[in-house]
C-alpha cells in the first residue's frame, strides 16, 4: 500500500524540542524523512523562534515555511501538583496552541495533520480497558480536568474540521509517557520522572528514605516515548479514517482518534519498587496518603491500532533503564555547566 505521506514532505513538529518532539524528530530521520536529496524538510522551531500561543507569530511562520505535514506535539504538561496549582495556564495555553495550529493548517492547505492528545481525556471511572468511544461518557478526573478539557477541544477541532471540510486531521491518544528529555521537576513532573529523580538523588546524597505521593494503589500503563514516535510515523503513513463524509451520517464514520499504549500495566507502588531496584537504592520507601492518587486505574484499549499493524516494542523495565541513564547524563551535563 502506498504511504499517505512521502519523503519529500516539509514536516513541522510543533514542540519539536520537548521529550515527544525530539523522539519524533529522531525517528523521522531514522525512517528517511528530512533528507535534502529527497527535497524533504523537518521543521522544529524553538520557543524563541516561534510563540505557538500567538496567532500572528504562527501565521507569519506558516507564510514563510509552508509545511505540508503538521505534528502537534506541543503542550503545557505536568503532574497532579502542577495541574492543581496552574489550572488557568493549563487550559488557556493548550487551547491557544491547538486552535492556532489547526486553523492555520487548514488555511494553508496542509496535507496531513496529526494532533497528540492524552489518555486523561477519558472519564475517571471509564470502563477498562478504555476504548476510544468512552470519550465524554462520564465525568473527568478532577486533578487534571483543565488539561483534559483542552485536549478534548483539540480532538473535537480535528473531528469537526474533518467532517465539515474534509480536512485530513487525525489524532493519537497516548497513555502515560516517559523517556529521555522528560521534565524531572520535583513537584511539577509526571510519576516516572519524579520517582527517578527521587531515587537517583536519594542514593547520590545517601538519604535513607524516600517519600512517595498517595497510597501507591492506582494502576497505570506506560509507553516509552520512542514507541510513541514510531506510532506517529506509522499512522501518518498508513491510517486514513473514513473520508467520504456525509453530514447526515457523520456520527457513523470511523473516529478520527486512536489510542496508543503498551499493555505494560503496573501499580504505582510496584513502579516505585522497580525504579528503586534499577537505581540500586537501599533505603526505605514511605507513602504520603494525604496526597491525591488520581484515577484508580487507567489502561487503554489499543485494539484498533493493533488491527492496523502497530504494537509497542519497548518493555517497561528496559525503557526505565534507558530513562534513568538519560537522567544521570543530564545531571552530569548540568553540573559541569555550573
Amino acid at each position: 500500500m502506498k504511504n499517505l505521506i512521502t519523503k519529500s514532505e516539509s514536516i513541522f513538529i510543533a514542540g519539536g524540542h520537548g521529550m515527544v518532539g525530539k523522539a519524533i524528530y529522531k525517528n523521522l530521520l531514522n525512517f528517511g524523512y528530512g533528507k535534502s536529496d529527497e527535497s524533504g524538510k523537518i521543521l522544529r522551531p524553538t520557543r524563541k523562534e516561534l510563540d505557538l500561543t500567538n496567532y500572528d507569530s504562527v501565521l507569519n511562520w506558516f507564510k514563510k515555511n509552508k509545511p505540508t505535514v503538521v505534528i502537534i506535539a506541543a503542550a503545557k504538561v505536568g503532574g497532579i501538583f502542577a495541574n492543581k496549582e496552574y489550572p488557568f495556564e493549563f487550559i488557556l495555553e493548550n487551547l491557544k496552541i491547538e486552535t492556532n495550529l489547526i486553523e492555520l493548517s487548514k488555511i494553508f492547505k496542509v496535507k496531513r495533520l496529526l494532533f497528540l492528545g492524552s489518555s486523561c481525556i477519558y472519564p475517571k471511572f471509564a470502563n477498562q480497558p478504555i476504548k476510544e468511544e468512552e470519550l465524554l461518557t462520564k465525568s473527568l478526573e478532577e486533578t487534571n480536568q483543565y488539561y483534559a478539557i483542552a485536549k478534548i477541544a483539540g480532538i473535537k477541532l480535528c473531528e469537526s474540521i474533518r467532517n465539515q471540510y474534509n480536512f485530513d486531521a487525525i489524532c493519537l491518544m497516548p497513555t502515560n509517557l516517559y523517556g529521555p528529555n522528560d521534565n524531572y521537576h520535583p513537584t511539577n513532573s509526571h510519576v516516572i520522572p519524579s520517582l527517578i529523580r527521587k531515587f537517583v538523588d536519594a542514593k547520590r546524597n545517601k538519604i535513607n528514605s524516600v517519600i512517595c505521593w498517595g497510597t501507591g494503589k492506582p494502576l497505570r500503563e506506560f509507553l516509552y516515548v520512542d514507541d510513541l514516535a514510531e506510532a506517529c510515523i506509522f499512522v501518518l503513513e498508513n491510517w486514513e479514517p473514513n473520508s467520504n463524509i456525509n453530514k447526515q451520517t457523520s456520527l457513523k464514520n470511523e473516529l478520527c482518534w486512536l489510542n496508543v499504549g503498551s499493555d505494560d500495566e503496573i501499580s504505582i507502588k510496584e513502579l516505585a519498587i522497580l525504579i528503586s531496584d534499577l537505581v540500586d537504592y537501599k533505603g526505605k520507601i514511605f507513602w504520603d496518603n494525604t496526597k491525591p492518587d488520581g484515577t484508580p486505574r487507567k489502561k487503554l484499549d489499543t485494539s484498533r491500532l493493533k488491527k492496523l499493524g502497530w504494537i509497542s516494542k519497548t518493555s517497561l523495565k528496559i525503557g526505565i533503564k534507558k530513562t534513568i541513564e538519560a537522567y544521570k547524563k543530564e545531571k552530569v551535563i548540568k553540573t559541569n555547566r555550573l
